[in-house]
């Protein structure tokens, strides 16, 4: 076998590599493309089925908090009532 042929085989082979390696590439981007895109979906619906429970989870939580407070208030005014007046 004489080098010329050598290298010709060598060159095949070379460009059947890169067609292959196209072809992985390709693969793999649209892959990655498509993966994204699910998890893009994916996210988006996640957050619009819980935006509405957490808006209204922050809501009741501060309608506890100012019920808490107007408690806290009122007690302690009827703390400072039951005292005698200082002198």
């Amino acid at each position: 076998m004489s080098l010329e042929s050598q290298l010709t085989a060598i060159q095949k082979q070379l460009a059947a590599l890169k067609t292959q390696a196209r072809k992985a590439s390709g693969k793999a981007q649209k892959r990655a493309k498509r993966l994204e895109r699910k998890t893009r979906v994916k996210l988006e619906r996640t957050v619009r089925t819980l935006e509405p429970k957490v808006r209204a989870a922050v809501a009741e939580a501060r309608l506890i908090a100012r019920g808490v407070r107007a408690g806290v208030r009122a007690g302690a005014a009827a703390y400072r009532r039951s005292r005698a007046p200082k002198r």
